[in-house]
């Protein structure tokens, strides 16, 4: 953990699994999405929360821990049930506030009792399979980052006809499209010094090409039961704590991740330090671009 003075998360992990305990003061649990994938995941998920193995198993017909690399239609849930087994190895703290980063809106509201956990693998599986299916039916596409110059990366996006699809970190921006013009792009910012990397992500999410998969993704929402929660989960696509969960989880299939915005939200809101459960830790990362000064704690390096 950092040393830059008091950590509130102390009494919250030494309070125990409690889910009825008061809020943090200061704290703000944030849950990771695609991307974010360790390689003892499953191991997690295994000992914490076997049942959602199961669960995956038989959402996905298989494995989806084995399959990963076959596409977001196993990438998802298994990154979901991670999540969740990460909240519970590190006695699912409570805090002033959540909030998830894309896939990870699921994992914050069912942390925070929005809806429950295997409601919540349910919705990341079918989540998966929709986003998988619209992206096959459209042109082949995908992600690159543009790092270090957000004017050049809005450049590209308009002289390309990609989205700016996340905005991660001071810095750190990352466009969405056809893998055509994505490829264009790629070359040109490199000839213009700007660091740009194309991400292993089969699908241009958070862009128009996923507007197929709204429908689909309604339907399965309308037969989730949402609840209020807790504490605020904030969603990253409004940069506001969640009102209508099933309107704005469906919208953010082909609305921009406003991360940076959200993080600031949650700081004005009154969140000091910011934790991340787990697996892996880029948001402990973004937190640190985003907010210097800020306390950010990634609780799997805690764990071994």
């Amino acid at each position: 953990m950092d040393a830059r003075g008091a950590n509130p998360l102390t009494d919250v992990l030494a309070a125990g699994p409690s889910l009825e305990g008061p809020a943090a003061t200061g704290v703000a649990v944030l849950f990771p999405g695609q991307g974010s994938q360790t390689p003892g995941m499953r191991e997690l998920v295994a000992e914490h929360r076997p049942d959602l193995l199961e669960l995956a198993r038989g959402e996905c017909g298989a494995d989806p821990f084995e399959r990963i690399a076959d596409g977001t239609a196993h990438a998802q849930p298994a990154m979901y049930a991670a999540s969740i087994a990460a909240w519970e190895r590190a006695g699912r703290p409570e805090a002033l506030a959540m909030a998830g980063h894309s896939l990870g809106e699921l994992a914050a509201l069912a942390a925070a009792g929005a809806l429950e956990v295997e409601a919540g693998m349910r919705l990341a599986a079918e989540r998966g399979r929709i986003m998988q299916r619209a992206a096959e039916q459209s042109p082949p596409g995908g992600m690159m980052a543009v790092l270090g110059d957000e004017p050049e990366a809005a450049l590209l996006a308009r002289e390309f006809g990609l989205t700016l699809a996340n905005h991660n970190a001071i810095g750190q921006l990352v466009l969405s499209g056809p893998n055509a013009q994505l490829e264009a792009a790629t070359e040109v910012a490199r000839s213009r010094r700007v660091k740009a990397m194309r991400l292993p992500i089969a699908g241009a999410f958070h862009s128009p090409a996923m507007r197929d998969a709204i429908p689909p993704f309604r339907e399965a929402l309308a037969a989730i039961e949402f609840a209020d929660p807790r504490v605020p989960v904030y969603s990253c696509t409004t940069a506001k704590p969640f009102g209508d969960a099933r309107g704005t989880l469906a919208d953010a299939l082909v609305r921009p991740v406003r991360w940076t915005e959200t993080l600031k939200a949650l700081q004005r809101a009154g969140a000091t330090s910011f934790v991340e459960p787990g697996p892996g830790k880029v948001l402990t990362g973004l937190v640190r671009r985003t907010l210097p000064g800020a306390e950010a704690v990634a609780l799997e390096a805690s764990h071994g």
